[in-house]
C-alpha cells in the first residue's frame, strides 16, 4: 500500500518573493505564493502570502489571501486575513474577512452553483442569465 504515505502529507508548491511568474499556474496538489504571479492561479489549496502579488483569477478548494490580489477568488472556502487586499469579486461557499482586509468588489455565496460539480467553477457561462440565482451579492467597501 504504497499510496497511504503520498495522502498523509500532500506536496505543497512554493512560489518565493524571487520568483514573477508570467501566465498560467496550475497545480492538482497546494500552492503557496509569496512572489508575484502575472495570470490564472489554479490548485487544491491556494495560500497567497503578504508580500504576494497576484493579477489574475484564484481557483480552489480554499484560498486564502494575505497579499495582493487583482481580479478574482472562485473557491468553495475563502478567508481573507487582515493584510488581504481584494480588488475583484469572490465567488464562494464560506467566506471569512477580518477586520483590516481591504475588499473592492462583491462577494457571491455560488460557488459550484453553475456546474453542480465540487470542483473551481471552470469559467462562468456568459450566456447563462441564471447563474445570479435568488440571493444578492454583497459589496463590501473598506477604507484603510
Amino acid at each position: 500500500m504504497p499510496a497511504s504515505s503520498t495522502s498523509a502529507s500532500p506536496s505543497v508548491s512554493v512560489i518565493s518573493k524571487a520568483l514573477k511568474i508570467t501566465g498560467q499556474l496550475e497545480s492538482t496538489e497546494d500552492i503557496h505564493i509569496e512572489g508575484e504571479v502575472e495570470g490564472d492561479v489554479r490548485g487544491g489549496s491556494v495560500k497567497v502570502g503578504q508580500s504576494a502579488r497576484i493579477n489574475g483569477t484564484v481557483y480552489g478548494e480554499e484560498v486564502e489571501l494575505s497579499g495582493t490580489v487583482n481580479g478574482k477568488i472562485e473557491a468553495r472556502k475563502v478567508v481573507l486575513t487582515s493584510t488581504a487586499h481584494m480588488s475583484g469579486d469572490i465567488v464562494h461557499q464560506d467566506i471569512r474577512i477580518d477586520s483590516g482586509a481591504h475588499v473592492d468588489g462583491h462577494c457571491r455565496p455560488e460557488y459550484g452553483k453553475a456546474d453542480g460539480k465540487a470542483h473551481a467553477v471552470q469559467k462562468p457561462a456568459a450566456a447563462s442569465g441564471s447563474s445570479f440565482g435568488s440571493a444578492k451579492p454583497a459589496e463590501v467597501r473598506s477604507i484603510a
